[in-house]
C-alpha cells in the first residue's frame, strides 16, 4: 500500500507527522530528508552568551519517528514525477499517495561577497562559529543586518536578527565591554521589521537608539567586503558581519514542473494544496501562501500550515475534498537576553508589548514544551 511521503524533517513535518497520527491515519509515513535530527535554530541566538550549547539543540528524531511508526530515509531530493506520485531522490525513487512538501527555504546566495557574511539560521555549525568570533572579539565594529528576496518580499526572516543585535549588546554591557564596541544595525528597508507593525518597528527603532546602536537604513546593498557592507551612499566597516538575505526554494524545484511564486516557493492555496497537483501539500518556507502582507516566514506559522495540510491529507485519503484552511498568524518574542519584546499579529488583532522579563523566561520555557514530545 502507498502511503504519504513528507519531504523534510523540520517543523513543519514533524507537526505534520504528530497530527496524521492525532487524526487516526494509519497509512505508512515516509520521511525523506538529509538527516536524522531537528536543529532548534529559534534558541541559537543564545550560543554565545553560554545560556545554550549546540549539543542541546540537536534533537535526534530516531525515537520520535519509532513513536509514530515513520520511515525514515535519509536522502536528498533531486525531483518529482508522475504529478507528484514519484518522489526522486539520490538514493532512489519513492511512491505515494500523498506528498507533503515541508523542506524549508534556501537563503539566496547571490549578493556580491556573500561569502563574507555570516548567516546565523544557516545551520549549527555557523551558528556555532559566530559564537566563537563573538568571544574571541575583544573589541571593533559588528555590523548586523537582513534583506529579502527581492521577487517576493515577504521571502524574509528578519526577527533573528534583532534578537541577536541586541543579545550581544546586552551581553556586552554584562561583561563591562560594550564600549570596546560599535553596534550598526543596516537593512535595505528605510523600516525594517515592517511585517511586525508600525508600533513595533517604531519600538525596535527606539530599542536601537536607547542602546546606542547606529543604523543604516534605506539602502540597497551592493555587495560585502571582508571587512565592509557597501552600499550606495557609501561603505560600513565592520569586523564581523552578520546577515540574513531572503529566502527562495530549494534548488531542485527549477526542474520540477511545480507551480512557483515569483521568488521560487511552491505557490499553494489557503488549505495547503499545490494548485493543479492533486493529493500534492506543502507546508512551511518552501511554500508561497496567500493571505495578508505580514504572513510570516517562521516555525509558528510553518506548524500552523502543517496542520492544515495534515487535516486535509486526511480528508483526501477519505474520498473528502479539504476543508480546512491554514491560521494566519504571527507570534514573535524578540529576545534581548534579559527580557523579551512581545509582537503578535492575527487577522484580528494585533498586540505589541515592550520588553518585559516574563517574556524571556516564556521564550525559554516554549523550548522545553515544544522540544519535550520530540526527545
Amino acid at each position: 500500500m502507498q502511503g504519504i511521503t513528507i519531504i523534510g524533517a523540520g517543523f513543519a513535518a514533524l507537526t505534520a507527522i504528530r497530527s496524521l497520527r492525532r487524526r487516526g491515519v494509519q497509512q505508512p509515513i515516509t520521511v525523506i530528508a538529509p538527516r536524522e535530527a531537528l536543529h532548534y535554530l529559534p534558541s541559537s541566538i543564545w550560543l554565545a552568551p553560554g545560556l545554550r550549547r549546540a549539543a542541546q539543540l540537536r534533537i535526534p528524531l530516531g525515537g520520535f519517528f519509532r513513536r509514530h511508526q515513520v520511515q525514515f530515509v535519509q536522502a536528498s531530493v533531486t525531483g518529482l514525477r508522475d504529478g507528484g506520485r514519484v518522489v526522486q531522490t539520490d538514493r532512489g525513487e519513492f511512491a505515494n499517495s500523498q506528498l507533503l512538501i515541508a523542506s524549508g527555504g534556501r537563503f539566496l546566495h547571490g549578493l556580491p561577497g556573500i561569502e563574507h557574511a555570516h548567516i546565523p539560521c544557516a545551520g549549527l555549525d555557523s551558528a556555532e562559529f559566530i559564537a566563537s568570533r563573538l568571544q574571541a572579539m575583544t573589541g571593533g565594529t559588528i555590523a548586523v543586518g537582513f534583506a529579502t528576496n527581492p521577487a517576493e518580499p515577504g521571502a524574509m526572516r528578519g526577527g533573528p536578527m534583532f534578537e541577536y543585535l541586541f543579545i550581544i549588546d546586552s551581553w556586552l554591557r554584562r561583561q563591562g565591554r560594550r564600549s570596546q564596541f560599535r553596534l550598526v544595525f543596516f537593512s535595505p528597508s528605510p523600516r525594517p521589521g515592517a511585517r511586525l507593525g508600525e508600533r513595533a518597528v517604531d519600538g525596535l527603532l527606539a530599542e536601537m537608539k536607547r542602546r546606542d546602536i547606529a543604523t543604516h537604513l534605506g539602502h540597497s546593498l551592493v555587495r560585502f567586503e571582508a571587512d565592509k557592507v557597501v552600499t550606495p551612499a557609501g561603505s560600513l566597516h565592520a569586523d564581523l558581519i552578520l546577515f540574513m538575505p531572503g529566502i527562495t526554494g530549494p534548488a531542485w524545484l527549477a526542474d520540477s514542473d511545480l507551480p512557483l511564486s515569483p521568488g521560487g516557493m511552491v505557490a499553494a492555496d489557503a488549505y495547503c494544496q499545490v494548485k493543479g497537483w492533486p493529493g500534492v501539500w506543502v507546508a512551511g518556507d518552501v511554500g508561497s501562501f496567500p493571505g495578508p502582507d505580514w504572513l510570516p516566514k517562521q516555525a509558528h506559522q510553518a506548524d500552523l500550515q502543517a496542520q492544515a495540510a495534515a487535516a486535509n491529507m486526511a480528508l483526501a485519503l477519505a474520498g473528502q475534498p479539504p476543508r480546512q484552511r491554514f491560521k494566519a498568524e504571527l507570534v514573535c518574542i524578540v529576545d534581548t537576553l534579559g527580557a523579551g519584546m512581545l509582537v503578535y499579529r492575527s487577522e484580528r488583532r494585533h498586540i505589541v508589548l515592550p520588553a518585559l522579563r516574563p517574556l524571556h523566561w516564556l521564550k525559554r520555557g516554549f523550548e522545553w514544551f515544544y522540544l519535550r514530545p520530540l526527545r
